[in-house]
């Protein structure tokens, strides 16, 4: 097997560039998605039956359908000029970010909606027989709660988001699919590519497992304390 495009400047540039696009796409995405998701998780955990119907069904349609057919479809709504900034065709990248973002924030809905439900509802009356607002209960009480619940499933997330945004290769974007395109096309060496490739996505997703890991650790030794 011939794994000499690892020593060859370009290629290495093509695949380590591809690498810190694909970690900055999953972390627009996850930041992002994450502050979008706060509308559909409250309106499904929302009183009123229209508010509840309507965070479902986008939660059920954007978790119901294929991340590519919802980029694609965005891409053809959103027409931007062809502009370069940083040699990003911002074009492509920007309806690429908000397909990812929306799909994001369907699954963050649903891991924020888990997380406020799985704080003791006796938290809040007592927050509020203490003359706390609802506002103050839930920043200071529910929130910070909910966030320790969701830690495992922000991790998964962020993994499956790093593997996803392997569908911008559709859109022109040198993320890392695309770059292992550009390596195999100029070397032939296509299975080295492909198992660089796998191992450089498994680096990232395994090291963001570790990352929540020490994380959650840590805040069991707090709560410890």
């Amino acid at each position: 097997m011939d794994f000499s495009f690892l020593f060859d400047a370009y290629y290495l540039g093509v695949l380590l560039k591809g690498l810190l696009l694909t970690l900055l796409l999953a972390i627009l995405s996850i930041i992002l998605g994450a502050i979008l998701s706060f509308i559909p998780a409250f309106m499904r955990l929302s009183k009123i039956k229209i508010f509840r119907f309507l965070g479902t069904a986008y939660v059920e349609f954007i978790r119901g359908t294929p991340l590519l057919v919802q980029v694609l479809l965005i891409y053809s709504i959103v027409k931007l000029p062809v502009k370069l900034v940083l040699g990003i065709d911002i074009s492509s990248f920007i309806p690429g970010v908000i397909g990812l973002v929306i799909n994001s924030s369907a699954y963050m809905a649903e891991i924020l909606r888990g997380g406020i439900l799985a704080v003791d509802k006796g938290q809040k009356e007592a927050a509020l027989s203490l003359g706390l607002t609802n506002g103050q209960t839930f920043r200071h009480i529910i929130l910070p709660q909910a966030i320790k619940q969701m830690i495992p499933s922000l991790g998964n997330e962020f993994a499956s988001l790093i593997k996803e945004t392997s569908i911008f290769t559709y859109l022109g974007i040198a993320e890392l699919m695309y770059a292992a395109s550009i390596v195999k096309v100029g070397t032939y060496a296509i299975k080295e590519v492909y198992i660089v490739t796998a191992i450089l996505y498994f680096v990232l997703t395994y090291s963001t497992s570790l990352l929540m890991s020490k994380i959650e650790e840590r805040m069991r030794r707090h709560d410890g304390r």
